[in-house]
């Protein structure tokens, strides 16, 4: 059996309040993996031509208000 097998199973076993709590954990997890992948990118340069590109988009007056 393969670990996310292990980690699957181990998952649907928990008890509700348990389950609850790996829910709070695994999301706060992820959104720190996330951040942490934005800031290298954005470090790296990787979202320049992004920015650029929407940058031309508002210069030009494609854009909308959110």
């Amino acid at each position: 059996m393969s670990k996310l097998e292990d980690i699957e199973k181990a998952v649907a076993a928990l008890a509700p309040k348990e389950l609850a709590r790996f829910r709070e954990w695994y999301a706060a997890f992820d959104a720190e993996q996330f951040d942490a992948k934005i800031a290298a990118d954005a470090a790296s340069g990787a979202l320049d031509g992004l920015a650029e590109e929407a940058m031309r988009e508002l210069a030009a007056g494609r854009t909308r208000p959110l």
